[in-house]
């Protein structure tokens, strides 16, 4: 029977909503159309000026999770990076996310509170994935519905590879 109640540690529940990320990212990340790194919200919205591309998004993505491990390092160190070719950035994603979770996963004490790493990059990455996902909608390549609950998603599970979904939709 599994306990309910949660690890009651912080820095462990940042590492399961690091692999959360990470499990809905490959779906929204990957097989994207071939022009998906320039499309802009404003393309499929009238009346919508100055969105960022989803390129441009993923590479600020990629930038909140070098923060990331930064400030988990006791670091507060910001650097805005140019987009690359989509699948680049996506390979920089899964990478940034791997040292993010190291620094987690690691016996070292954090340089930063659990709390606020959530607060700042995790959340923030959490809005603009799903953004990624509204746009992939927008340019005519939905994601499938899932059943997350159902989902095998495991602490340290955060690169591109992860378990196949159990209940798409």
């Amino acid at each position: 029977m599994s306990d309910t109640t949660g690890s009651g540690n912080g820095r462990e529940f940042l590492r399961h909503t690091v692999a959360t990320l990470a499990y809905r990212s490959r779906k929204i990340l990957t097989d994207v159309p071939t022009d998906f790194s320039s499309f802009r919200a404003c393309d499929a919205v009238k009346g919508t000026h100055g969105s960022r591309s989803a390129g441009e998004i993923l590479a600020h993505v990629c930038d909140l999770f070098d923060w990331g491990a930064a400030l988990a390092r006791g670091e507060h160190t910001w650097r805005e990076t140019k987009p690359q070719a989509w699948d680049a950035d996506v390979g920089r994603f899964f990478d940034a996310l791997a040292r993010f979770d190291a620094s987690l996963g690691a016996d070292a004490p954090l340089g930063s509170a659990a709390e606020r790493l959530f607060q700042g990059p995790v959340a923030d990455a959490l809005t603009h994935i799903g953004q990624l996902a509204m746009m992939r909608r927008l340019a005519g390549a939905p994601i499938r519905g899932e059943n997350y609950f159902k989902a095998e998603i495991t602490a340290g599970r955060v690169g591109v590879e992860q378990a196949p979904p159990r209940r798409e939709f």
